[in-house]
């Protein structure tokens, strides 16, 4: 049925909303796709809905061809399947729990790997049920900390998940590669950019994961690649650790005064000047740095930990957090150094903390009381010579050796990768870029099906327990990247394949004559099968109109001005600007053609960046 901007309940904004940092959610709001309700909270509008269920309609025909079925979780759901399989408390703060009027424990779904194994436990018994993969397109919630970005980080969003469901390990490697294959028609088809990068499982568990990421400097995301073709997320990036040197003849340790050094500049000043080298300077990448942290568990058990990296490093807590995930990571309070006055801030070094401190006791069980745990970076291998703190102030220590003055508790991969780095697969050097998470697949195997029971019987009817899969797309922030990537200095510019309209009629002037001529094309273009919006404001300008529609991103609009007197209509491309003049009569099949060849040019232009 023909839509006219009459009648259409949408408003458009000619400012930015005051609250919107990314060009995306600016435009969304100002187009008139969503409203703002709370932060991280929107309401969608007509435009938007109608894009949002275009992309929906490709990932349910991609999910049908690649043989899974849809069903429908609610989502509120009860916390004890969450409990088994100890999420309830993993999630931590970013799950939002609730209690019903008889006190028991809900929440609402973050994610429902367990709703989906429980559901698959209570109707399948055999393998010949086998393979099997469902999936749903629902609201999922959490409480993030940090929701910015519009649609691209929200408390609320929409989100498609499924899940693959196998007797055995190499069944699960084709489940993974249809789904993985799926992915990259839907992305293709949505004219999406991406790449496939391995990835970090996080608080999922599992253990195969890749991520696909749409490339963009305001990405949350960083991935490296290098020249012989490594691709990874950088929270996924492993650091090639030096081989173990030999201790023994190296120089004794040496404590140096450094007032006032307790900075990595401060301290490589000060010992230049206090202990100078023959060979070359003293640097940041001689020292160690000890950075402490806190982490806290679901159940609010609350761990100082120290985490040692080289001077010349950051700690890149994206990377630190993923690897103890699931476990909540913050820079130590004022208060966790009181409980801990070993930790002298500035002047942290290795003989006070971990395996080092003589207040460690380890009891029968394993267990570790007295001392924080000490986690470093792979670089500081066994035999490798540091500079570091010596638990007091205004005091270095020069010459520490691992394995000879100190220990550690373990690796940890939390410092920074940077430009140049070596490719963990010793494929060449990193090259560093940004990307925006637009789905995400997992290997998950027996971890859920062993917490919740989800066994079958094999072709010798012997019980088995089922090997899973997980995989998932942001439906809502898919929608957000396309408008992120595909924008311009005028306003949204949506690929062919999602746009809310296939075509816009604009009435260019005032006068029965054009308004008619409007109409009966909107009609005509209608009914022939093309989604058509009409603009037959007529206390509006031309200049707002066409302003308007810039604004909302048609990728077709059909111009009916003056010279409709000569039969003629003007054709536009809202991303190209091309403008051409046609008979009335040809404006169909221009149109058609038009739109066509946009479909077809989206998926080439902007489909997979990956070089595949």
């Amino acid at each position: 049925m023909l839509t006219t901007m009459q009648q259409l309940f949408v408003k458009t904004l000619r400012e930015d909303p005051a609250e919107a940092e990314l060009e995306s959610h600016k435009l969304l709001v100002r187009a008139g796709y969503i409203r703002r309700v709370a932060p991280g909270i929107y309401t969608w509008l007509p435009l938007g809905l109608k894009v949002l269920r275009k992309v929906e309609t490709v990932i349910r025909e991609e999910m049908a061809r690649a043989g899974a079925q849809e069903v429908l979780f609610s989502g509120l759901l009860p916390a004890e399947p969450y409990k088994l399989t100890n999420r309830w408390e993993e999630y931590g703060p970013n799950l939002f729990r609730l209690k019903d009027r008889r006190g028991n424990d809900y929440l609402l779904a973050p994610t429902h790997e367990e709703m989906f194994t429980l559901l698959v436990k209570e109707m399948v018994s055999s393998y010949k049920e086998l393979p099997l993969t469902l999936y749903q397109i629902q609201t999922k919630f959490r409480d993030e900390a940090r929701a910015r970005g519009g649609l691209l980080r929200g408390r609320e969003f929409s989100m498609k998940d499924a899940y693959s469901f196998d007797l055995t390990d190499d069944q699960l490697n084709d489940s993974y590669q249809a789904q993985r294959d799926a992915y990259e028609r839907i992305f293709t088809r949505l004219g999406l950019p991406y790449v496939i990068v391995s990835a970090m499982s996080g608080a999922m568990g599992g253990s195969k994961s890749e991520e696909f990421l749409m490339p963009s400097p305001v990405g949350e995301d960083t991935f490296v690649t290098s020249p012989g073709g490594y691709v990874a997320n950088s929270e996924a990036v492993t650091t090639p650790s030096p081989e173990p040197l030999p201790t023994e003849g190296l120089p004794e340790a040496i404590l140096v005064d450094t007032p006032g050094a307790d900075t990595i500049e401060t301290l490589v000043e000060a010992v230049n000047a206090a202990a100078p080298r023959e060979d070359r300077p003293w640097q940041a990448a001689d020292t160690l740095k000890n950075v402490v942290f806190a982490v806290t568990d679901g159940n609010g058990n609350r761990e100082v930990i120290v985490v040692g990296v080289p001077g010349d490093r950051e700690v890149d807590t994206a990377r630190l957090e993923a690897s103890l995930a699931p476990l909540e990571v913050e820079v130590a309070t004022e208060e966790d150094f009181k409980k801990h006055p070993e930790l002298v801030a500035g002047y942290i070094g290795p003989e006070a903390i971990g395996p080092n401190s003589p207040a460690r006791v380890v009891a029968e069980d394993g267990s570790v009381t007295g001392s924080v745990r000490y986690l470093v970076d792979p670089r500081i291998a066994v035999g490798t010579v540091w500079i570091s703190g010596a638990n007091s102030v205004d005091q270095h220590v020069i010459g520490l050796v691992r394995g000879r003055d100190f220990e550690v508790d373990g690796y940890i991969e939390a410092s920074d990768v940077r430009e140049g780095d070596p490719a963990p697969d010793g494929s060449g050097p990193l090259s560093l870029h940004r990307g925006i998470e637009i789905g995400h697949i997992f290997q998950l195997g027996r971890k859920y099906a062993e917490a919740l029971g989800l066994k079958v019987l094999d072709e010798n009817g012997k019980a088995r327990t089922v090997t899973m899969g997980s995989y998932g797309i942001g439906v809502s922030r898919a929608l957000a990247s396309l408008a992120q990537v595909t924008h311009d200095d005028k306003g949204l510019a949506w690929p062919a394949s999602v746009a809310p309209f296939d075509v816009q009629v604009i009435v260019a002037g005032k006068g029965e004559e054009l308004e008619t001529a409007a109409v009966t094309l909107a009609e005509d273009l209608d009914a022939s099968g093309l989604d058509v919006l009409l603009d037959d404001r007529r206390q509006a300008s031309a200049g707002v109109k066409f302003a308007d529609a810039e604004l909302l991103g048609v990728p077709l609009a059909v111009v009916v001005g003056r010279g409709i007197k000569n039969g003629v209509v003007e054709i536009r491309e809202r991303r190209s600007g091309e403008r051409t003049e046609v008979k009335v009569e040809d404006a169909f099949i221009s149109l058609t053609e038009a739109h066509n060849r946009l479909i077809a040019s989206d998926s080439v232009a902007l489909g997979n960046l990956e070089g595949n």
